[in-house]
């Protein structure tokens, strides 16, 4: 990361460190940062800034259900209770408000707590706002369940831009109208389902319809809007949520299980569960004029009366996350601590980037004892911060369970997890021993970012960790954990494949939600998708974005090979509704080498996918991915698109129709039924 903050932007304290008063403001780097410390310490004391911010799970949704949530019991050391039937006819009802909220957000750069006014998603049961707004509640559902939203647009005030004089439609328009995406979920697109060409306009109230099959895979998903036109500018504004498909089925002879009944203690509790939500909000102070204001380096600034918003696409583009000098957050919160950590007790942390303009690479490390104040100036402050406080070359291992939502065939041990904005990671993570741990964003070259640009590392957080069990070598310890977790509560019929796979290198196999597609299973012709930023704007294979064209049209029950791939030198993560992918191979154009196995020295971040299910793929510059998937169960009209969410506005998106063969080796034509 670079220089994100001006030159007055010199000092900030948020509670790291040594605990006393302002004791901690001993290492200042020369008289004038002296100054400028005590000046801040001053303005701290009197506003109450110095309190520690704490990361919490996010607020679960408040959930109407017409019968109880049916579930299987908790398991007993005695063994597995029998296999549980999906739940199928239960209605979980969900009421929320789409509403601008007044708050305030930390920011670090200048020790303060800016106002700002945003969108943001609301229970509908609210009386007043909540401590952190601009994170919508999670929502959590059971495979089989019928989800109903109804998002109320009643609260916004009219647009007099909308409807646009410019008939342009990617050219970002009318940012008060809405609607929803269930980014992940394999639930139809059409009607009032999972479908995002709907527009939900100021004054109506609109109830998504959601029915999750019997046997849709459990895993971490998220919702957020989907309008063309208005969505980088709604989700940077906070509205994205979690979705949970929680699961209950622990594997039998002939099936395959959820991961989650065997992420379990001795005692059959659940592993301690951290729901991350990633955001980068990207707010600026506006002048008299509509101009976004900047101090002399270019870098945002909003005085004390200003409120901040997110207004303009003004607000977007390759370099704007950096000259905002704002930070991506974590469950709201900015430079957070994660408190209730023990030492040898398993973690599973469920990880969502619901950011539009930064990449994050996430990491952990031990963090010095008596660490300085976390002092933000500029890049090369930053980096000399970490590297004083967070020293050493070693990396806290990580443990990927799933990607996108979706368990993976085998366990893989890993020290950076990067996330491109669209990604899921659920990974295990132990803490070996008392102490605090840094949370960071780690550094990446230009051609590895969203933004095309080289960042350095940043703070995003710490871990406390008190006493507990000691850990010498964390891969061993948590493979005993689950084989023991296997051995008390898997079904007998499924214990010991399950042993066996996590003895044979921590396979999953029982878990994996979809059957792999094989080389052979692939049936022509082999789709592709291209991005480009060129003399026509936006474009995947040569075109922009048209609402009343077909790009792809799939048949019911293919399988497919797509071929993706990006022209300029700026990445592009790939995203496609209803049905998920399965990487093939991803090819360094240059070598020929297919990375997807081990990465190279250019690209880590493609390291153990081969085989891996996902929705999302950051497409490099230079790399071409090919990917296989199927057409099931679901026909009708949604989108691929780069999830880079600005690009997607300005037409980088593509409509994507399933259709049901017509017996001729064709596909019927939509809406005739004769």
């Amino acid at each position: 990361m670079s220089a994100r903050l001006s030159s007055h932007a010199l000092f900030s304290k948020t509670g790291f460190g040594r605990p006393c008063g302002f004791a901690g403001l001993r290492r200042v780097l020369n008289g004038v940062f002296l100054l400028a410390a005590a000046q801040l310490a001053s303005t701290e004391l009197a506003s109450g800034q110095a309190t520690e911010r704490v990361a919490v799970n996010p607020p679960v949704a408040n959930i109407e259900r017409l019968s109880p949530r049916v579930g299987a019991p908790a398991p007993t050391a005695a063994g597995a209770p029998p296999r549980a039937a999906p739940v199928a006819g239960g209605e979980a009802v969900i009421n929320l408000n789409i509403q601008y909220t007044d708050a305030r957000i930390y920011n670090p750069g200048l020790n303060q707590y800016d106002s700002v006014k945003l969108r943001s998603y609301r229970d509908v049961r609210e009386v007043e706002a909540p401590k952190v707004p601009f994170v919508a509640p999670t929502i959590e559902i059971d495979p089989g369940e019928t989800v109903r939203i109804t998002l109320n647009n009643d609260k916004l005030p009219a647009d007099p831009r909308c409807p646009p004089t410019n008939p342009d439609v990617n050219n970002p328009n009318c940012f008060n109208r809405t609607n929803l995406h269930a980014h992940g979920l394999w639930v139809s697109p059409a009607g009032n389902s999972d479908n995002v060409l709907l527009s939900i306009n100021q004054g109506v109230s609109f109830q998504y319809e959601y029915n999750l099959p019997p046997d849709h895979p459990a895993g971490i998903y998220w919702y957020h809007p989907h309008r063309h036109g208005s969505t980088a500018l709604q989700v940077s504004s906070g509205m994205a949520g979690v979705l949970i498909v929680r699961g209950n089925r622990p594997p039998g002879p002939d099936g395959h299980g959820d991961i989650d009944t065997l992420l379990r203690n001795g005692d059959g509790t659940k592993y301690r569960e951290r729901v991350i939500l990633l955001q980068q909000i990207q707010y600026a102070c506006r002048d008299a004029n509509g101009q976004i204001k900047q101090d002399a380096n270019g870098l945002y600034i909003c005085a004390s009366t200003d409120v901040g918003g997110i207004e303009g696409y003004d607000q977007f583009g390759p370099t704007t996350w950096r000259k905002s000098g704002r930070y991506t957050s974590i469950n709201g919160e900015v430079i957070p601590t994660f408190a209730g950590a023990r030492a040898g007790a398993i973690e599973r942390w469920r990880v969502v980037h619901a950011g539009v303009r930064d990449t994050v690479n996430l990491q952990f490390k031990k963090m010095r004892a008596n660490a300085d104040p976390y002092a933000v100036v500029a890049a090369p402050q930053q980096e000399d911060w970490v590297t004083r406080n967070c020293p050493g070359n070693d990396l806290l291992p990580q443990f990927a369970v799933a990607a996108d939502g979706l368990t993976r065939s085998q366990i893989v041990e890993r020290s950076t997890s990067t996330l491109q904005p669209g990604y899921r990671e659920d990974m295990l993570v132990v803490f070996p021993e008392a102490g605090d741990y840094c949370v960071l964003d780690g550094a990446a070259p230009a051609t590895s970012t969203v933004n095309s640009q080289a960042k350095s590392r940043q703070l995003l957080g710490k871990v406390s960790v008190v006493a507990g069990a000691a850990v010498a070598d964390p891969k061993a310890y948590v493979q005993a954990q689950l084989i023991a977790a296997a051995d008390s509560f898997m079904p007998l019929s499924a214990r010991q494949k399950v042993r066996n796979d996590l003895t044979n290198d921590l396979r999953l196999d029982s878990f994996v939600p979809h059957a792999a597609i094989a080389d052979n299973d692939i049936k022509p012709p082999q789709r592709q998708a291209k991005f480009e930023i060129g003399a026509a704007g936006f474009q995947i294979n040569g075109n922009p974005y048209k609402p009343d064209r077909i790009d792809q049209l799939l048949p019911l029950g293919g399988i497919e090979e797509w071929k993706l791939s990006t022209v300029n030198a700026f990445g592009h993560p790939f995203h496609i509704h209803v049905n998920p992918f399965q990487i093939a191979k991803i090819i360094n154009d240059t070598t020929g080498e297919d990375v997807s196995l081990s990465g190279d020295a250019d690209e880590p971040q493609y390291a153990n996918l081969k085989g891996v299910w996902k929705d999302t793929l950051f497409i490099r510059q230079g790399y071409t991915a090919y990917v296989y998937t199927r057409y099931r169960r679901y026909i009708g009209d949604f989108v691929l698109h780069c999830h880079i969410l600005d690009h997607e506005d300005q037409g980088m998106m593509q409509n994507v129709r399933i259709g049901i063969p017509d017996g001729t080796g064709g596909i019927a034509a939509a809406h005739h039924n004769h």
